[in-house]
C-alpha cells in the first residue's frame, strides 16, 4: 500500500492519501468485519437467551409474556 502523507508547515501529519484501489479494498474488508461483528453479537445474544430459558425451566427466573416483550420493542 503506497501512502502519501500531507503535512502542515511544521511537518505534522494532517492527512493521508492512498490509491483508490487500496481504499476500495479497505472498504470491502470493513464491510466483512462488520458482518462478522454482527454475527458474533447475534450468537452472543442467542446464547444469553438460551441460558435464560434454562433458568426459567429450572424455576430460577420468570420469563416475561410475549405481549410484554413486544411492547418493549
Amino acid at each position: 500500500m503506497e501512502l502519501q502523507y500531507i503535512t502542515d508547515k511544521k511537518g505534522h501529519k494532517s492527512a493521508v492519501q492512498l490509491p483508490i484501489n487500496d481504499w476500495l479494498k479497505i472498504q470491502k474488508e470493513l464491510k466483512e468485519l462488520e458482518k462478522l461483528r454482527d454475527k458474533k453479537s447475534f450468537f452472543y445474544e442467542l446464547k444469553g437467551a438460551v441460558e435464560e430459558v434454562k433458568l426459567a425451566k429450572q424455576g430460577k427466573i420468570k420469563l416475561q409474556s410475549a405481549n410484554d416483550f413486544l411492547n418493549e420493542l
